[in-house]
C-alpha cells in the first residue's frame, strides 16, 4: 500500500511556521507553577493557554470533570533509638496514609534490582513473595510506582519502603487503576503504606541492618478524594465539513514545575494548534487538541474521563491519536524506542526521516504508560515519547532509566526545571510532531499498515502456543490471522487502483479504522472496549497471554487457565471472523463499479 499524501510545499510552509516564540514563553510561565491536579497553580496554567486559544480565534471548551485525585503529603522516618538518624522519605499519590500518625516496626531488607529499561518500570516485579514479613517494614529496591505495592498483600507487612536509584527521590504513583475507578477497579491500591528513599540513604539503612536489627518509625500523609480537574480542548476544523479528527494531546499538570515533564509538551501542543488554526484550510480532518489534568495524580485521569464521556464519537470518528509528552528535552538528540504501534511503524520511521535525517527506532507494542486511554477503544497511536538521550551519553552519565524527560533523571523530581528545556530539541520536535499529524490527516487512506498489526499479534500467540505446548492449540486463531493477513494484503494491493473516487476513498477509510479498532482492542485489552485494564505491564494480547502460566501450574489451576483461554479464544476467533468478513466485504463492494461499466 502506497497511499501517502505527500505535498511538499504544504508541509514546508507549516513547518516553517512554527517558532519558538509562543512555546518558549510558555515554558518560562509554567516554569513557576507547580501545576498540582485541580490546584490553584494549574488553573493559572488553564487561563495562560486558553487567553492564548481565545486570540488566535481557535474553538475550545474547558471541562470540570470530577475525579479521583491523590496529593502525597509530608512523609517521616527516623531510626528508633539513640542516635535515631532521621531520613528524608516521600510518599507516592495513592499510598495508604498513616493521616501523620507514626508507626514503629522492624526493618527488613528484600534484595531487589532496579528496572532495567523503562519496560520495567511499568511491569509486575515480584520482590516480597513467599517471605514472612509480618508486622515488619521491608525495604527493597525501585520506584514503589504502579504494581510493585502489590507485592506486600499477602505478606504481612506493615508498610514498604522503595530505595530510588539515584541522589534524588522521584514522586509517583502508587494505584494500578487506569483513571478514576469503578466498581470492577476499586481494589487497585496497595495494601500498606509506600515511601521512597534516595539510594545514599538507602544503602545506609542497609548497612545498619548488616550490624543488627534496626527498628524504625514512620508516618505519612495523602489527601486523596474526589475534586474537580480541568480538561482544556481545542478544535482546528479541517477545510471541508467532516466528522474525522486526529486527537492529538498531552498533560498539564506536572510534579513540582515539571518544565520537562510535561511543560515541554504543552508548549508543543499550543503552538502546533496555532499553526495548524493558520493553515486550517490545507488540513482535510479536523485535528482536536487536548490538555489533560490528572495524569500525575490521578492515573490519567483526565484523558480516561475523556474517553469514556465521549466513546462514541472517538470510536466512529478518531483515525489516530498522538499522546506529547516530554518533547524538547536537553541531550534528547536520538529517536530510540519511539512508541509506535505496529501498523505506524514504517510511517512514523519515514517521518523521522525525512524532518530530521535520522533512522529511528520503535517498540511496537507500546507500553501500559502514558496517556494511552484510548486502547480499549481501538484507536492507533504513535510517539507518547519522541526524542530521547543516546544509550552512549545515558552510560557516560551514569543515569538509570526514567519514564520522561528525554531520558534526564531529573524526571519526576525537583530538578525538572527551564535548564531541562532544549530549544533546538524543541523546535526538531515539533516539526515531527506536525509532520506526523498533517501526513495522517491529509492522507487520501489512512497511512496504516495493519498487516504488521496481524503479524505481531501472530508472533505473541506464537510465544504462547510454545508456552502451551500441547495442552492447548491456538490452531483456530492462528488460521484466522494467516486468513486476515491475506484478505489485507489484497485490499492494500486494490487501494492503488481507487484513484481519486471521494465515495471510494471513504470506503476505504472506514475500512481501515473498522479494522483497527478490532486489531488495537485484541492487541492490548482484556477488560472490554468500555473499560480500562490496568496500569500494568499489559502483554500483546492479553486475554490469551495466560498460557504462559500452564507450564508451571497445578493440576486444578491447570484446569482454570484451560477454561479461560477456550473462552478468550472464542472471543478472539469471533472478533478475527468480523475483521475478515469486513475485508473480504469490501474487496466485492469495490468490484461492483467494474462489473457495472
Amino acid at each position: 500500500m502506497n497511499r501517502a499524501w505527500s505535498d511538499p510545499a504544504t508541509e514546508a510552509a507549516i513547518l516553517d511556521d512554527i517558532s519558538l516564540d509562543e512555546p518558549w514563553a510558555l515554558i518560562e510561565r509554567f516554569s513557576q507553577l507547580t501545576r498540582l491536579s485541580g490546584s490553584d497553580e494549574e488553573a493559572e496554567a488553564v487561563e495562560y493557554i486558553t487567553d492564548k486559544l481565545a486570540s488566535w480565534g481557535i474553538e475550545h471548551v474547558v471541562y470540570h470533570p470530577t475525579c479521583l485525585i491523590s496529593l502525597p503529603g509530608p512523609a517521616t522516618l527516623r531510626v528508633v533509638g539513640d542516635p535515631g538518624a532521621e531520613y528524608v522519605v516521600k510518599t507516592p499519590a495513592f499510598s495508604p496514609t498513616t493521616d501523620g500518625r507514626e508507626i514503629e516496626a522492624e526493618l527488613v531488607y528484600v534484595p531487589g534490582n532496579q528496572a532495567a529499561g523503562i519496560t520495567e518500570l511499568f511491569s509486575d516485579q515480584r520482590t516480597a513473595a513467599g517471605q514472612d514479613l509480618r508486622g515488619k517494614i521491608v525495604m527493597t529496591e525501585g520506584l514503589g510506582i504502579a504494581a510493585r505495592g502489590f507485592d506486600l498483600a499477602e505478606s504481612g507487612a506493615v508498610a514498604a519502603l522503595f530505595i530510588n536509584p539515584g541522589h534524588r527521590i522521584h514522586e509517583g504513583i502508587t494505584t494500578t487503576a487506569w483513571g478514576s475507578p469503578d466498581l470492577t477497579s476499586l481494589d487497585r491500591t496497595p495494601p500498606v503504606p509506600i515511601m521512597t528513599i534516595n539510594r545514599p540513604d538507602g544503602e545506609e539503612l542497609i548497612d545498619q541492618l548488616r550490624k543488627g536489627p534496626v527498628r524504625v518509625a514512620f508516618s505519612n500523609q495523602t489527601d486523596t478524594g474526589w475534586r474537580e480537574i480541568p480538561v482544556i480542548v481545542a478544535e482546528i476544523e479541517a477545510r471541508a465539513a467532516t466528522e474525522d479528527f486526529l486527537l492529538f494531546h498531552g498533560h498539564l499538570d506536572s510534579w513540582h514545575v515539571g518544565v520537562g515533564d510535561n511543560a515541554t509538551g504543552d508548549a508543543t501542543l499550543l503552538e502546533l494548534a496555532r499553526v495548524f488554526q493558520r493553515h486550517r484550510d490545507k488540513l482535510d480532518r479536523s485535528v482536536r487538541v487536548a490538555w489533560w489534568s490528572g495524569h500525575s495524580h490521578g492515573r490519567y485521569a483526565g484523558s480516561t474521563w475523556y474517553a469514556q464521556e465521549f466513546a462514541h464519537d472517538i470510536l466512529q470518528n478518531c483515525v489516530a491519536h498522538v499522546n506529547c509528552d516530554s518533547p524538547g528535552c536537553r541531550w534528547a538528540s536520538v529517536y530510540e524506542n519511539v512508541a509506535w504501534m505496529s501498523e505506524a511503524a514504517d510511517f512514523v520511521s519515514a517521518v523521522i526521516r525525512d524532518v530530521t535525517g535520522q533512522e529511528s527506532t520503535g517498540e511496537s507494542h507500546v507500553l501500559r504508560a502514558g496517556d494511552c486511554s484510548f486502547n480499549n477503544l481501538g484507536v492507533t497511536t504513535y510517539f507518547m515519547l519522541s526524542s530521547t538521550m543516546p544509550q552512549d551519553l545515558i552510560a557516560e552519565k551514569g543515569y538509570y532509566p526514567v519514564g520522561g524527560c528525554g531520558g534526564n533523571i531529573a524526571w519526576h523530581t525537583e530538578d525538572d526545571t527551564i535548564g531541562i528545556a532544549d530549544r533546538d530539541n524543541l523546535l526538531r520536535d515539533m516539526r515531527v510532531y506536525a509532520a506526523a499529524i498533517l501526513r495522517t490527516v491529509n492522507a487520501p487512506i489512512l497511512p496504516f499498515d495493519y498487516c504488521a498489526t496481524v503479524d505481531e499479534i501472530a508472533a505473541a500467540v506464537g510465544r504462547y502456543q510454545a508456552a502451551a505446548r500441547n495442552m492447548f492449540d491456538f490452531e483456530p486463531t492462528f488460521d484466522l490471522l494467516e486468513a486476515l493477513h491475506d484478505a489485507l494484503d489484497e485490499l492494500y494491493t486494490s487501494f492503488d487502483s481507487i484513484g481519486d473516487d471521494p465515495e471510494l476513498l471513504a470506503f476505504a477509510n472506514d475500512l481501515q479504522i473498522d479494522v483497527g479498532r478490532i486489531l488495537v482492542t485484541l492487541g492490548y485489552t482484556r477488560d472490554g472496549r468500555f473499560r480500562q485494564d490496568p496500569a500494568r505491564g499489559i502483554p500483546p494480547v492479553p486475554a490469551l497471554a495466560s498460557a504462559m502460566q500452564l507450564a508451571d501450574a497445578g493440576d486444578d489451576m491447570r484446569h482454570v487457565i484451560l477454561n479461560d483461554l477456550t473462552r478468550s479464544q472464542n472471543e478472539v476467533v469471533w472478533e478475527l471472523i468480523h475483521a475478515i468478513e469486513a475485508v473480504e466485504n469490501a474487496l466485492l463492494w469495490q468490484e461492483l463499479p467494474a462489473e457495472q461499466d
